[in-house]
Formats: structure tokens, C-alpha cells, sequence
């Protein structure tokens, strides 16, 4: 410059300088929009991944509960119970744990978490409904299981949460498509913003060095954008292999879970064999000490006599009332033994229960003593039941016995009767329905925990030697249970305990308790003041040794008895003779009784029948309605009256289906 001239203004420099700032502050401007472009893309993806996680989620979940129900199913029909079992478990709580997660995937968002609440509701509904059908098919009642399967199948829940698992999904789909239009609008909007960065940078780069430097860092930053999305993209493919191993080794270990089952079912088997054999080692030991016992007498009182026989008649009568005596409890015994077993016919009808406990008054004041204070508290209003009603009285009597034994012989004994309605597995394997119990209590020494759980097992008992079998209980619980009902205890030590029978209410003319029903069995002692003498009478018993005391017997009482060993031999003589009897045994070989009276009925529907049994075997107690029954052992005047009984009611002992016929000729 000239000295003397005066600075000028350099609009060049000025505008340059201007230019590169505006320049600067474009670049600035720009470099932020692109940072919040990528940001908003960045959110955009998460969203992006959160709606594919959530819908992937609900497809698993679906079908989850879809396997466990088919699982409960096989469980249910019995295929293979301890896999499906697992199985159905296993998916179970694999659902379950879906469901957390989509809880956790749901937490900031109103309205799915409302749809989510209402899940999680009809799962809870459905657990239950299955649960209920699994319970019922481990207790094994019949075909519970398969009912309530079934009605869970029918139930509107399972569709309900479909609906409601497709409902989620619809949600997060739409939801998918708005945040995809999103994500595709910010990488769209980023990748223009780059485009116009970089030609930007060019511009500033040639103009100043500052902006080139900026520029550069706008390029830095969109590659370290990129090689973010590069890592995303090798996290993402890291996660699915991460998936597919745990899927891999979840199958391992169901795999194992399986191997463990199967091994843990063969130990369950082997110990089950184990605590078998050892019950029936100890019943088996109760019955030989019991009937040895009974053996010694009848055979120390048979051999005495025998060796008296020229001696006092008498000490020979004594010894020989011994005898019988020995066997008549052998005989008590085995009956005790059939009712536990649940194969002792019953003779039921329908019995009003606070009559029948008033008759027994005397019966349990002579019974008991006079230090003993019997009190009854019955309802008016008890319902009926379909008993065999001297079963029920010595169930009473039993008990009675026992709380007296449990006094010693002192106390207060409470005999009770009420109407309640019962819940499924209540008391034992009680079913859900009404009945009417009848409780026994006493004031006695009560049972400790250890006696209480051992209180149904034969032959245990806590009397002194001599002072009882260790049946009484064991017969209650065979009675209660093959009348259809239940037994159940309550006891504490120095307070008393309280036995009650629960037995089904009958529900109008026919009874819906399975019962072994036979005809009024003949009377046990005195000979009948009539008697058909000269009858012919066919005996049929494949024993050789009672049918010659059988026949033997017969012939004393005035009859003609012809005996066959055999239901074809029964057969063959029928069809050359007439009798006006036919006494037959119920379990045979090749030919069961019922099998060989239902042949012989239809020769001769009017035949006299007369049944003699020491067992009902399973399937044997419905073929003998409404025919005379008499249980071995008996004594001469036991089948005296039992014949007679046969002969006289012979129009009566007609099957269903003969009487029928025969009341229609008679019209």
C-alpha cells in the first residue's frame, strides 16, 4: 500500500472468508443432520429387531402349549405314560418362560402389555384345565383322565389364547411395517445427506483446508457408521449360531432326560416288585401263624378223639365241639380275609342306617359292658344306602370293640351319622359325590403317627397276643370299598380316635354301587322243620373229598344226591335223569357253575339251583343274582337249610329272564 492512500476493503478476501465460513457452517449444519439421521436409523433398526423378536416369540410360544397338548394327550391314552408325562411338562414350563420373555420384550408398551395381561390370564386357565386331567389320570381312576382331556379339549380357553397369541403378533406386524417404512426413510435420508456431504467436502476441501479436514470427518464417521452395521450384521449371524447350539444341546439333554425316565421307570418297577413280595410275605405270614394256630385245634381236638372213641363220649363230644370250634374261626378267617380282598359276595338292599344302629343297642351294651357309655348322635334326615347290611352291623361292632379295647373297657364310646358331600380324593380315593358317614369314637389312647399309617394292613394290630387278628380294620376297609365308599381315620395320642365309613347315598330305585350281590344265603346251624325227603338232587364239585362229605350229608338228610366231577359229566347225566336240584361249586375247571347252569337252564328253566361257593372270582359275583348261595365251609344243618330253602323258592330263583318267560305264560 501506499503511504497516504487509505486501506481499502478486499471484498474478495472478505467474500472468500465469508464464503469459506458459510461454507464451515453449512458443513457443520450438514454433518449434524447426518449424525441425526443415523441416530434415527440406529433407533429405527432396534425397533425393527424388537418386532421380529416379539413375533418369532409368539410362533414359539404357540407352539409350545401345541406340543404340550398333544403330549398330555398320549399322556392321557395311556401311550407310553412316562415320556408324554415329561414331555407335556417340559413344554409346559418352556412356555411359561416364553411368556416372561415376552413380558420383559412388552415392558414399554401400554397396549401390548394390556393383550399380554390377558395371555398370561387364559394360560393360567388352560394349566389349570390340563393339570386337572393330568391328576386324574396318575390317581387312576378309570377313565377320569380321559373325560377331563376331553373336556379341556372342548373348552373355549385354548381358542381364546390362539386369538389372543395371534393378536399380539398382528399388532407387532403392523407395528413392523410402519418401523420398516421408518428404517427405510432415515437409511434413505442418510445416504442423500452423505452424497451431498461428500461434494460438499470436495467444494471445501479445494477451498480451505479446515473444511476438507471437517469433511474428512464426516467421512470417518460414516464409515464407522457402516462398520457399525457390518458388526450388527456379525452379531446377528454370531446369534444365530448361538441358537442353534443351545437348540442342540436342549435335544441333548431331553435325550437324557428320556435315558433318566426310562431308568428311573425300571427302578420304580424293581421296587415296587420289591414292596410287593415283602406284603405278601407278611400277609402270608399273618395267615400261617393264624391257621396253624386254628390247625392245632382242629387237629389236637380230631386226634384226641379219635383216640377216645371207646372212652367217654362226653370227653369225646369236647374234644370234637373243640375241633369245630377251631375251624369255625378258620372259616371267620377266610371270610375276613375275602372282604379285605374285596371278593366276598355281599348281600345288599337298601338299609335306613339310624334304624339298623338303634336295633344294635342291646347287641353293644351286652358287647361292650356296662363301664362303657354308648352314645349316639344320628341324624333324622340321614340318607339311605345300598348295603349288605349284617357287613355294615359287624363294621360297627368292630369298631365299637376296638374304641372299648382302646378305653380299656372304660370311657365314653360316640356312635354318629351325618349327610356330607365330598370332594374328589378327600379322604383316600374317595369319590367326588354324596354320602352318608357314620363315625365311631372313643376316649381311648388315641394312635401314634407310625400305628396310624399301618392301621388298614392284615394281621397288624397293637393288642396283646390273643386279643385280636389284625382283621377287623383290614374287613371294614375291603366292606367300605367294595360297597363303593371310603374309610378314614382321625386319631390323637391320649384323646381318642374316630373311625368313619363313608358310604355312597342311594339315588333312587337302583343302586350305582358295583356290588358282588347274591341270593339270601341259608341259615348257619339249626336243621329247617322241613325238609323234601326222597328229592333228587345232582351235586356237581370237582373236589373228590367234598363231594363225598357233600354227598354223604345229603344222604343223611333224607335226599338222593347223584354227584358229577365235572360240568360235561353235570351235563351228560342231565340229559338221561330228572332231578328237582341242582347244587353246583361256582369255580371249576373247563366249566364254571354259571356257565353250566345257564346250559342246564335252557333244557329246564324251572330247575331248583343252589350255588356253593368258597371264592368269587372276578367276573363270577353278576352271574350270580338272584340264586341261592352257600358259603364253604358249612355244616350239615347250614346245607340242610339251604336245600330246603332251594327246593321251596325254586319259581323265585329263576334268572331275569326265565321269569319273565315265565309270568308271560302264565298270562
Amino acid at each position: 500500500m501506499i503511504e497516504g492512500d487509505e486501506p481499502r476493503f478486499d471484498w474478495r478476501r472478505s467474500g472468500a472468508a465469508a464464503g469459506a465460513l458459510l461454507a464451515a457452517l453449512i458443513l457443520l449444519g450438514m454433518v449434524f443432520v447426518v449424525a441425526m439421521s443415523s441416530e434415527a436409523r440406529d433407533r429405527a433398526l432396534d425397533r425393527e429387531r424388537h418386532a421380529y423378536d416379539v413375533t418369532i416369540l409368539t410362533g414359539a410360544l404357540d407352539s409350545s402349549i401345541s406340543r404340550s397338548e398333544a403330549a398330555l394327550g398320549r399322556f392321557v391314552l395311556d401311550e407310553n405314560q412316562a415320556v408324554s408325562g415329561n414331555i407335556y411338562y417340559a413344554q409346559w414350563r418352556l412356555a411359561q418362560q416364553q411368556i416372561d420373555q415376552l413380558d420383559k420384550l412388552l415392558a414399554s408398551e401400554p397396549k401390548q402389555r394390556i393383550r399380554l395381561n390377558q395371555l398370561e390370564s387364559l394360560f393360567q386357565r388352560r394349566g389349570a384345565e390340563f393339570d386337572l386331567a393330568a391328576r386324574a389320570t396318575v390317581a387312576g381312576k378309570g377313565a377320569g383322565g380321559t373325560s377331563y382331556y376331553y373336556a379341556a379339549a372342548q373348552s373355549p380357553v385354548g381358542q381364546d389364547l390362539s386369538r389372543k397369541l395371534k393378536d399380539i403378533a398382528t399388532a407387532e406386524r403392523e407395528s413392523l411395517s410402519g418401523r420398516i417404512e421408518q428404517t427405510e426413510l432415515f437409511a434413505a435420508r442418510a445416504d442423500q445427506l452423505i452424497d451431498v456431504l461428500s461434494w460438499l467436502g470436495v467444494i471445501v476441501g479445494v477451498l480451505s483446508i479446515f473444511l476438507g479436514f471437517v469433511a474428512v470427518q464426516a467421512l470417518r464417521q460414516n464409515a464407522a457408521a457402516r462398520k457399525q452395521a457390518d458388526d450388527e450384521s456379525e452379531r446377528a449371524a454370531d446369534l444365530e449360531n448361538a441358537v442353534r447350539d443351545r437348540t442342540q444341546q436342549l435335544w441333548e439333554a431331553n435325550q437324557a432326560l428320556k435315558t433318566e425316565a426310562i431308568e428311573r421307570q425300571a427302578a420304580e418297577a424293581q421296587l415296587r416288585q420289591v414292596q410287593k413280595m415283602e406284603a405278601v410275605g407278611q400277609l402270608t405270614g399273618g395267615i400261617a401263624h393264624d391257621f396253624n394256630n386254628m390247625l392245632a385245634v382242629v387237629v389236637g381236638g380230631i386226634d384226641l378223639a379219635r383216640r377216645r372213641l371207646n372212652g367217654p363220649r362226653r370227653e369225646v363230644q369236647t374234644h370234637l365241639d373243640n375241633a369245630m370250634e377251631g375251624a369255625t374261626r378258620a372259616a371267620a378267617l377266610t371270610r375276613r380275609l375275602l372282604s379285605f380282598a374285596r371278593s366276598e359276595p355281599l348281600l345288599p338292599e337298601q338299609v335306613d342306617s339310624g334304624g339298623l344302629i338303634k336295633g344294635m343297642g342291646e347287641l353293644l351294651d351286652r358287647t361292650l359292658g356296662e363301664r362303657v357309655q354308648v352314645v349316639t348322635d344320628l341324624n333324622g334326615e340321614a340318607w339311605p344306602v345300598y348295603v349288605d347290611p349284617h357287613q355294615l352291623e359287624n363294621a360297627i361292632l368292630n369298631l365299637a370293640v376296638n374304641g372299648r379295647d382302646a378305653m380299656e373297657g372304660e370311657g365314653r364310646l360316640t356312635i354318629a351319622s351325618d349327610n356330607v358331600a365330598m370332594r374328589a380324593n378327600q379322604v383316600g380315593d374317595i369319590r367326588a359325590g354324596d354320602y352318608l358317614r357314620i363315625s365311631v369314637s372313643d376316649t381311648g389312647c388315641g394312635m401314634a403317627p407310625e400305628v396310624l399309617e399301618r392301621a388298614f394292613e392284615p394281621f397288624f394290630t397293637t393288642k396283646p397276643v390273643g386279643k385280636g387278628t389284625g382283621l377287623g380294620l383290614s374287613q371294614i376297609f375291603g366292606f367300605a370299598h367294595q360297597s363303593g365308599g371310603e374309610v378314614g381315620i382321625d386319631s390323637v395320642p391320649g384323646k381318642g380316635t374316630t373311625v368313619s365309613i363313608y358310604l355312597p347315598r342311594l339315588e333312587g330305585a337302583e343302586s350305582k354301587v358295583r356290588v358282588h350281590p347274591a341270593a339270601a344265603a341259608a341259615a348257619q346251624h339249626a336243621e329247617p322243620d322241613i325238609t323234601v325227603t326222597g328229592a333228587r338232587i345232582m351235586l356237581v364239585e370237582d373236589d373228590p373229598r367234598v363231594r363225598t362229605a357233600t354227598v354223604g350229608a345229603l344222604e343223611d338228610l333224607g335226599y338222593e344226591p347223584v354227584a358229577c366231577a365235572s360240568g360235561e359229566e353235570a351235563m351228560k347225566t342231565f340229559a338221561t335223569e330228572d332231578f328237582d336240584l341242582v347244587i353246583s361249586d361256582v369255580i371249576m375247571p373247563e366249566m364254571t357253575g354259571p356257565e353250566l347252569i345257564r346250559e342246564l337252564r335252557v333244557r329246564r328253566p324251572d330247575i331248583a339251583v343252589l350255588f356253593v361257593t368258597g371264592y368269587v372270582g372276578d367276573g363270577e359275583g353278576d352271574d350270580l343274582v338272584g340264586y341261592d348261595l352257600l358259603r364253604k365251609p358249612f355244616t350239615v344243618g347250614a346245607l340242610a337249610a339251604a336245600v330246603a330253602g332251594a327246593i321251596e323258592r325254586a319259581p323265585t330263583g329263576l334268572p331275569p329272564t326265565a321269569a319273565a318267560a315265565a309270568a308271560g305264560g302264565a298270562r
